[in-house]
């Protein structure tokens, strides 16, 4: 495995690997590496072959963080992380440096205007502004033929999604399944900050998904009264205080007022001051 920690080396890589016509997968990260990372990378080489290179990037993104959230407490660990990549195979490790990626007089953002609004966007203004900035940088050091994101952070993929479509760049992007727990719960880097009643309780996410799905067997209901019984089942978790919850079509991520099969739910919980977000197709 490769590990390169310059731009201008990424940038020299990524021509050579377009001249000599190899097929490069992608996984962007912010380290501290889980098996639902792990599962992406798996999901890259699938896309490009034996004879490609998969590439991951580890860069915890400043400009995705608010003043107030867990930028200087967000998991790290490199070591491990490089020893994770290596035994899943993959050829190239980028871990660039915040300078390199945000000098001094950086001033040039991407921002997407329409699917970024609700959900993540309205709990996290400045969220989006900083995923499509750095995404679409590290698309132009990596080059890649094709990117593997994660569904569990659904809007973002969808975000980005728009983004790639709308600026031309060339590449596939691939949303790839949410790995989850035995018990349920969304595999995130941020798990590991949750105390054991905090853990015990955080399932109350996908057990929400889940009572939704089986109450539309019984035909579609509305948005409202759906909502309601899951803002009722996060009240009933002592440490759980509920972000927002919606339902809303996966296309256009609206709202949506009557609840029927193929719409898509999403919330986010905090237990203390860990912040941790799931969806499913309902």
């Amino acid at each position: 495995m490769l590990i390169v920690t310059s731009v201008a080396a990424m940038q020299r890589l990524a021509a050579k690997l377009k001249v000599q016509q190899v097929r490069v997968g992608f996984v962007p990260t912010m380290g501290y590496l889980h098996a639902g990372h792990l599962s992406l990378v798996q999901r890259a080489r699938q896309q490009i072959g034996e004879k490609g290179q998969v590439v991951v990037s580890i860069f915890v993104n400043p400009t995705q963080f608010a003043p107030h959230e867990d930028l200087s407490k967000y998991p790290r660990d490199l070591a491990r992380d490089k020893k994770l990549c290596r035994a899943a195979g993959v050829d190239i490790l980028f871990i660039p440096k915040d300078a390199a990626i945000y000098p001094p007089d950086f001033s040039t953002y991407i921002v997407e205007e329409r699917l970024s609004r609700g959900m993540e966007g309205e709990s996290r203004p400045t969220h989006f502004r900083g995923v499509t900035t750095v995404v679409g940088k590290l698309f132009n050091l990596v080059r890649p033929d094709v990117a593997v994101f994660g569904a569990k952070d659904f809007q973002q993929g969808t975000v980005i999604q728009a983004m790639v479509r709308d600026l031309n760049f060339p590449l596939k992007i691939v949303i790839a399944p949410i790995m989850r727990e035995a018990d349920g719960l969304a595999m995130s880097s941020r798990n590991k900050y949750l105390s054991a009643i905090q853990r015990e309780q955080a399932t109350v996410l996908s057990r929400a998904i889940q009572v939704a799905k089986a109450t539309l067997k019984n035909g579609p209901i509305s948005s409202k009264k759906l909502e309601a019984q899951i803002r009722k089942m996060v009240s009933q978790q002592s440490e759980a205080r509920l972000d927002y919850v919606r339902i809303f079509d996966p296309q256009t991520l609206e709202p949506v007022s009557e609840v029927k099969r193929g719409t898509h739910l999403a919330l986010a919980v905090f237990f203390g001051k860990t912040r941790l977000i799931d969806n499913g197709r309902l």
